[in-house]
């Protein structure tokens, strides 16, 4: 893994926990894969995508083998683990938490936040996978909810968003801005003036924010980086559309109990 394979949030460099937002760099696909793509879900090699994870779970000190990521569905449903499930049995859900010491807990995206838990305290961690269906949906709460049932406390929970698309480049049309009205969301708050008549520039990673905040988690911190703008680092699902490009490369970020 080189040097800057990885990045790590403050706010878990926090004794016992190994925490990683991966970027597209140090792994092994190639093309519009390359290089650390960890989506099962695209068309790259399955050799490839299993070496690239089995890399990042290295990183981090985890086995690969112990390594638990969901079938993502853009839902607000998370799930808790003690175990990794057999291949077949992947939970279709988007955010996972366990307080078992060893089980590396992980998600991908491509312009999605990638949200990790950890409350030291308790010795839980968390991930989940927050686009702005699940976040609108409730992912933020329900992976909060989900540590609390296993013994943590929301107050003493730390959670970090890592790279995902920037209010910069995300343009979203009316029917985009009406779905979050019809929910009772706070617009003015999220969405700014696009550079097309009728659009709108959304800010995702505020508005995870501000779900992590109604949640009451006693710390959150947004790397403030955009997938979408830094090609060299990250992937991103709608820069690979706009290019008409056949599939696109997916970000792992992964946490892990020692």
């Amino acid at each position: 893994m080189s040097a800057d394979g990885f990045l790590t949030a403050e706010s878990l460099r926090i004794p016992g926990v190994a925490h990683g937002f991966f970027t597209r760099l140090g792994g092994v696909s190639q093309g519009v894969y390359a290089s650390l793509n960890g989506g099962v879900g695209s068309r790259d090699a399955p050799e490839a995508v299993t070496e690239n994870r089995a890399r990042a779970a290295h990183a981090l000190g985890a086995a690969p083998e112990r390594l638990a990521v969901p079938f993502q569905v853009h839902s607000a449903d998370a799930v808790a683990i003690a175990e990794l499930w057999p291949t077949e049995a992947r939970p279709r859900c988007d955010a996972l938490v366990t307080a078992t010491a060893g089980l590396a807990l992980g998600v991908t995206g491509a312009d999605c936040g990638m949200i990790l838990f950890a409350d030291q305290r308790a010795r839980i961690i968390g991930a989940a996978h927050a686009g702005w269906k699940g976040a609108l949906a409730g992912v933020v709460e329900a992976t909060v909810e989900a540590m609390e049932g296993l013994g943590a406390r929301r107050g003493d929970i730390v959670a970090a968003l890592g790279p995902c698309i920037g209010q910069r480049s995300y343009e979203v049309g009316p029917e985009f801005v009406a779905v979050f009205e019809g929910a009772g969301e706070n617009t003015g708050r999220y969405f700014g003036p696009g550079r097309r008549a009728g659009h709108s520039m959304f800010n995702l990673s505020a508005y995870i924010a501000e779900r992590a905040a109604r949640v009451g988690v006693g710390r959150f911190e947004d790397l403030g980086l955009d997938t979408y703008a830094d090609e060299r680092r990250f992937f991103s699902y709608r820069r690979a559309t706009h290019r008409q490009e056949p599939d696109y490369g997916r970000l792992l970020s992964i946490i892990v109990m020692n």
